[in-house]
């Protein structure tokens, strides 16, 4: 994944960017990806491809992926998990329970967080590796 944009931050003041920053960047880097990957590998039309799409980035579906990814982690990334999953967030989830909402959060903030820090070699192995399973 090449760099989109030229970020100014140094890894230290990304490390101390609260984890619902990373999870806000995370959800966008996320739903980017998964919409480029059915543009590629699809033929369906936007509403399709946009429905498809709902299904991945859903908070159920990004907790499972979580599940699915959590053991290939290192132990710096479950530390941006953790922190993710317990980021204090008043807003309520409409279509999750709390659980999914903030394991959901967590996966948002690790791939924030890698895309932050410029770790996208490490940032599209986990993506390939979701993709793949």
């Amino acid at each position: 994944m090449e760099e989109l944009i030229d970020l100014t931050k140094t890894p230290e003041e990304i490390n101390l960017l609260s984890p619902l920053t990373w999870a806000y960047i995370g959800d966008c880097i996320y739903e980017l990806y998964v919409r480029t990957e059915l543009v590629n590998t699809t033929k369906l039309k936007p509403h399709a491809m946009h429905v498809k799409a709902i299904e991945k980035v859903r908070a159920k579906s990004q907790a499972e992926m979580l599940n699915k990814i959590y053991d290939k982690l290192t132990e710096e990334e479950k530390d941006i998990v953790r922190r993710g999953r317990n980021a204090e967030n008043h807003h309520l989830p409409k279509n999750s329970n709390v659980q999914e909402y903030r394991y959901a959060t967590a996966f948002e903030s690790l791939i924030g967080y890698l895309y932050l820090t410029k770790q996208h070699k490490r940032l599209k192995q986990i993506l390939i590796f979701i993709s793949e399973g």
